[in-house]
């Protein structure tokens, strides 16, 4: 494994240059991070000498999605890259994941990193939250204190463990195949029950939303029930008996996947070749992934009318210091159209479709997979990223859906 980029400093005995843990594998260490000023310095340089290509053809268009027709408008990458390399504070963002509580343990060789809030309710629910691509655990710091503690007395309150993906931000790279979304779960149990949390909720979204149905599938002894954002239907349904609207979503989920969805065939097939302009250019890793905030969130001209610019970066950011763009990439090598067609989620299960979400299930397709759903939720505004574009209706809805799943568990 390259030496990452960070000088990750925990209060046990850990090798940070490699992040091999020389802890057991049942250990749990508190962990911090630290970027050296060389790598933040190397950043804005590279910002600074960046090559940028020559305007999208279709500039001029009138404010709105237009403008996006070949991608991050010219216009849009310069003032944030800019913004990057002379306003951005990335120390702010570490020292917010240190007040939430980081930590490492070891699976299946692995490491893996977490954010881990307990809530000071004696009657708080263990909670896993499960985040997807192009996120990390940047798209939860902004819910997990409301979750873990909220001002209402009568609302449910969390013990909130956010765990980094497999070849995401601090959890380690795998170094051979074979995480995929099913191990990754079985690795959640674990994490899970390392924490003294044997019965838990789990929620998801992207990639965390199939890794959340895995959960409530697979293991139904742990998982207390699940609230997603990505609800998977078994293939070949018909859209017989369907209403116009359910028949919208399951012509625009087919248009996304026909039309709109190279990133992640690139991803599926050819990982590593994106991977090294991911891990090599800033302004390369900021397109790819901004191109996707833009895209998929609940806005007509700019990702910024409802996403934060220091959130984004964030998640950009940790991407480069950590070099994961290439490793994360692999999560759809190893998974992309992998969900098991026969798995079904008995546990009772809440589910909330966004409405500018890239993919919107069917209820009743949903139904032929999730069997017990004690809530679905279709809200007025939102997309793909609801923790960052809608938090504090994020945080209300959580909150009902879990309610609904812990009545009915």
């Amino acid at each position: 494994m390259p030496r990452p980029t960070t000088d990750a400093r925990a209060d046990t005995d850990t090798d940070t240059d490699t992040g091999a843990d020389t802890a057991t594998d049942v250990d749990v260490a508190p962990f911090s991070s630290r970027a050296t000023d060389a790598d933040l310095d190397d950043l804005r340089a590279r910002l600074a000498a960046a090559r940028l290509p020559e305007p999208e053809t279709v500039r001029g268009a009138a404010a709105g999605p237009r403008r996006w027709d070949q991608g991050v408008p010219l216009a849009d990458l310069t003032d944030l890259v800019h913004y990057w390399r002379t306003a951005y504070d990335w120390r702010a963002f570490e020292q917010r994941l240190d007040r939430l509580g980081q930590f490492r343990t070891t699976i299946d060789g692995l490491g893996i990193h977490f954010l881990h809030r307990r809530s000071a309710r004696a009657d708080a629910t263990p909670l896993l939250l499960t985040h997807g691509w192009p996120g990390s655990i940047a798209e939860f710091v902004d819910v997990i204190e409301d979750l873990a503690d909220p001002e209402a007395p009568d609302a449910p309150a969390f013990h909130v463990v956010a765990p980094s993906l497999p070849g995401f931000g601090y959890s380690d790279k795998p170094s051979t195949t074979g995480w995929g979304t099913e191990k990754i779960a079985a690795a959640w149990v674990e994490l899970m029950g390392r924490l003294g949390y044997d019965r838990f909720a789990a929620h998801g979204g992207d990639w965390g939303g199939n890794i959340t149905t895995v959960l409530g599938g697979r293991f139904p002894d742990q998982v207390l029930g699940i609230h997603t954002l990505f609800a998977e239907a078994p293939p070949g349904l018909s859209t017989d008996g369907l209403t116009p609207l359910e028949r919208q979503w399951a012509e625009e989920t087919r248009h996304f996947w026909r039309h709109r969805a190279a990133y992640a065939k690139q991803q599926a097939t050819r990982p590593q070749t994106i991977g090294y302009a991911l891990v090599d250019s800033p302004v390369g890793l900021l397109a790819w992934l901004l191109d996707k905030f833009a895209e998929w969130s609940d806005t007509e001209d700019s990702p910024f009318e409802t996403l934060s610019k220091d959130r984004i970066l964030d998640d950009v950011t940790l991407y480069w210091l950590t070099r994961t763009g290439a490793s994360a990439a692999r999560i759809y090598y190893e998974s992309h159209n992998s969900l098991d067609p026969d798995l079904r989620v008995d546990v009772p299960s809440a589910v909330t479709m966004y409405p500018r979400d890239i993919e919107k299930c069917p209820r009743p397709w949903a139904e032929q997979r999730y069997r017990n759903i004690v809530r679905w939720n279709s809200p007025a505004r939102g997309g793909h990223f609801p923790s960052l574009e809608v938090p504090d209706y994020f945080v209300g809805d959580v909150r009902k859906g879990l309610a609904a799943v812990l009545a009915s568990a």
